[in-house]
């Protein structure tokens, strides 16, 4: 363990902070598997040796288990809204797009294992419905608009409904049958090249 000595004689640990990071990453990682598949009510015991941490250690980041899901379902959000800004850089706006609904499918599958804990009335998971719509729509949005500028794909879309779209595709299938989940979004997401044509009077 190396430690470091400021010029103002106090001495700071970078490595007690490293290794504090590396167990909270670990226990979101291990928390978000184990809600997944075991549910929400799973034993803690079990997410901390997973992590590979023991239960001292979950307990002092999350005194609660209310405090766990949350952070999960904040990282998730998160990790999903930031994937878009990366996509953006590193494809073409179709594929930019394409990639991010797939990244949209994984999110949700994590929803769908906390659904019981955020529909529960708990006021710890309130503030998440507004921080969705700030996090991750707008990242959406920049993503369909580019691929709209670039004629890639149909101007008639509503954000919010190919959201809603991807959800209800995934909410069923995905958890029991992920493969299928992401051949349905692939399938709506290419269904988006094709243009909406304008209706036409038929004489009578």
């Amino acid at each position: 363990m190396v430690s470091e000595t400021r010029n103002d004689g106090q001495v700071t640990d970078r490595r007690v902070r490293a290794d504090a990071q590396r167990n909270l990453d670990a226990l979101l990682r291990a928390a978000k598997a184990v809600f997944l598949t075991s549910g929400v009510d799973a034993p803690v015991r079990e997410i901390a040796e997973k992590a590979g941490v023991g239960l001292g250690t979950l307990y002092r980041h999350f005194p609660q288990r209310a405090d766990l899901i949350a952070a999960v379902f904040r990282n998730e959000i998160d990790a999903c809204a930031d994937a878009a800004a990366i996509l953006a850089a590193e494809h073409e706006p179709f594929e930019a797009l394409a990639n991010w609904m797939q990244r949209y499918a994984e999110f949700v599958a994590t929803k769908r294992g906390l659904a019981p804990a955020l529909h529960s009335g708990n006021a710890a998971f309130e503030p998440f419905r507004a921080y969705f719509g700030q996090r991750l729509r707008p990242a959406f949005r920049v993503l369909l608009e580019s691929a709209v500028a670039a004629d890639k794909i149909r101007n008639d879309v509503d954000a919010d409904d190919l959201l809603d779209a991807v959800a209800n595709l995934c909410m069923s299938a995905f958890g029991d049958r992920p493969e299928q989940a992401r051949r349905m979004v692939a399938l709506l997401v290419d269904g988006l090249r094709f243009r909406a044509t304008p209706s036409v009077d038929v004489p009578v």
